[in-house]
């Protein structure tokens, strides 16, 4: 696998154009995790990705936030916090920029600006009985 290596005939995205290629998710069969997959278009600059897994009842069962990803394609495994087996569960991925504030020299609080939503997609799955 190499990680550290382009293909150098992809096309780098500026941040508006920056879309989700694709996003899966598979339940494991101890019915307590989830794999996720995303895949973003080439970048310029590095997005962020907020993941969130929700239960039908609106309940939040896993959130992981990446800031700044350095990679494309991503894969990783959401542990939930709320289970209901057989289930029918909603992953939604938002990737998106953060503008900051210009620097200033005299120090004051000074609100972020709204995220600049460049994708966002959701799918459902069912998360299986655990296998024991």
């Amino acid at each position: 696998m190499n990680i550290f290596f382009r293909d150098p005939n992809e096309i780098r995205l500026p941040p508006e154009e920056v879309r989700l290629r694709e996003m899966q998710v598979t339940p494991q069969q101890n019915g307590r995790q989830v794999k996720i997959l995303l895949e973003l278009t080439p970048f310029m600059k590095r997005p962020n990705v907020e993941v969130t897994i929700t239960a039908t009842s609106g309940k939040e069962a896993a959130h992981a936030s990446i800031l700044e990803a350095m990679m494309p394609k991503m894969e990783f495994t959401m542990h939930l916090r709320t289970l209901e087996p057989g289930g029918e569960y909603t992953l939604e991925s938002i990737v998106y920029y953060q503008r900051l504030p210009e620097p200033s020299d005299t120090p004051m609080e000074v609100p972020l600006p709204e995220p600049l939503i460049v994708d966002r997609k959701k799918t459902n799955f069912i998360l299986p009985q655990a296998v024991t």
